[in-house]
């Protein structure tokens, strides 16, 4: 993932969140993530992105059905992991993820309730973590897009798959 802060590499996590991965590459092959935005940055928290087009005035993308959470998949929201973002209905993913910036454990699944199924971790950044950072260091306002809207956009210039030897 190549950002207008640095190149982040991710690894993902297909043998424990099969279609929440399967899901996240056909975003990515079909070039939906390119000239995308992190419209939501939360110092301490995380930063999440996937859904606006900064080419078209963070236009909010089209995106394909939602898909069933995977989070009971033992994985844990840990400093550097991909998440799925959803609505407080937990099989709502579609296509924005977040980075998690430290533990956060009250996001992990505890039961299969609406409070409890949390969100789905279906990689982590292997490098470029210091982007990460440098990305929830920006200046942030509320705005249209979120509560947390960085001042000056932060794009995914492009997303692409690269396949380990």
């Amino acid at each position: 993932m190549e950002t207008n802060k640095g190149v982040l590499v991710i690894e993902l996590f297909a043998d424990k969140a099969p279609k929440t991965v399967a899901n996240f590459l056909e975003y990515v092959k079909s070039g939906h993530y390119n000239q995308n935005m992190f419209h939501r940055v939360i110092d301490g928290f995380m930063i999440q992105g996937g859904g606006f087009d900064f080419s078209k005035a963070a236009e909010r993308k089209e995106t394909r059905p939602p898909i069933p959470n995977e989070a009971a998949n033992g994985l844990k929201n840990r400093r550097g992991t991909l998440a799925m973002a959803r609505t407080s209905d937990p099989h709502s993913a579609t296509d924005q993820f977040f980075i998690n910036l430290k533990d956060n454990a009250f996001l992990d699944y505890r039961a299969s309730t609406p409070e409890g199924f949390g969100y789905c971790v279906f990689g982590k950044v292997v490098e470029g973590m210091n982007v990460v950072d440098a990305i929830a260091k920006v200046r942030v306002e509320p705005g249209r897009l979120s509560e947390a809207v960085p001042l000056d956009p932060v794009v995914m210039k492009s997303v692409v798959v690269v396949e380990l030897k």
